[in-house]
């Protein structure tokens, strides 16, 4: 059998024999066999575990691609497949948030009539009562989207009433036009938060398209990854430990 040194490794990637040698270290890569004169010997299934991890890492983040690539090496299978499978749940629900955003936007937009909603006028604040008439729904459900995280009212300082201006009768059609798309509160208030943030449509409809772009160099990782450990397993399954 031929043997690899580190740096045969690491020069497919440009990488320093080192952090070859601190990935095996870290348990990314199976422990190396030993010359008579104490250097390392890689094989084919080293070369494919370092591959396999550095493609794990665009697609799962550092953290996650370790866990998922030293239960591989370690033969916890199920472990290394469970967390594959936590970054995909979290992955769809960025998706779903995205969506839920491109709604919101819509919403604000007046589409698909194509007339541009402004922003709602407020004379004066709205008490509870008053927004909920607004919205045709119940006081207590304007107080569940309050503890959900959806609303933020002030309060008034002589009664400690809620009072609600403009941007938080916005958030609040915002999430009654999602909650009939029966959209989680949890997700609504992520897009509200979202709202908040970009402080106008142009910034947000900018953030919501580098998101997007995020999220499907993300998944084309994800496909590459798995790939990637799906052979990596099967030379597992093949060959015994070195």
């Amino acid at each position: 059998m031929s043997y690899l040194r580190p740096a045969d490794l690491a020069r497919e990637h440009g990488l320093s024999p080192q952090t070859v040698r601190n990935y095996e270290r870290h348990g990314f890569l199976p422990p190396a066999g030993r010359s008579e004169t104490g250097y390392r010997r890689y094989t084919g299934r080293h070369a494919a575990a370092l591959r396999t991890y550095l493609a794990l890492v665009p697609a799962h983040g550092y953290a996650e691609a370790g866990t998922i690539m030293r239960a591989a090496v370690e033969g916890r299978w199920d472990d290394a497949l469970t967390a594959v499978d936590r970054s995909h749940a979290e992955l769809l629900r960025d998706r779903e948030t995205l969506d839920a955003v491109g709604e919101a936007l819509a919403h604000l937009h007046g589409r698909p009539s194509g007339a541009r909603r402004p922003a709602p006028r407020v004379a004066q604040p709205f008490t509870i009562g008053e927004l909920a008439r607004r919205l045709g729904v119940g006081v207590a459900t304007v107080r569940a989207w309050e503890q959900a995280g959806v609303l933020a009212p002030r309060r008034r300082p002589d009664t400690n009433h809620r009072a609600y201006d403009a941007d938080d009768v916005r958030d609040a059609e915002l999430a009654h036009f999602l909650r009939r798309g029966h959209y989680p509160l949890r997700l609504i208030a992520t897009v509200v938060q979202e709202v908040r943030t970009a402080g106008d449509t142009r910034t947000l409809e900018s953030a919501l398209a580098d998101w997007r772009a995020r999220i499907t160099s993300r998944s084309r990782a994800m496909l590459k990854a798995a790939a990637l450990l799906s052979a990596y397993l099967a030379l597992e399954d093949e060959q015994p430990s070195d």
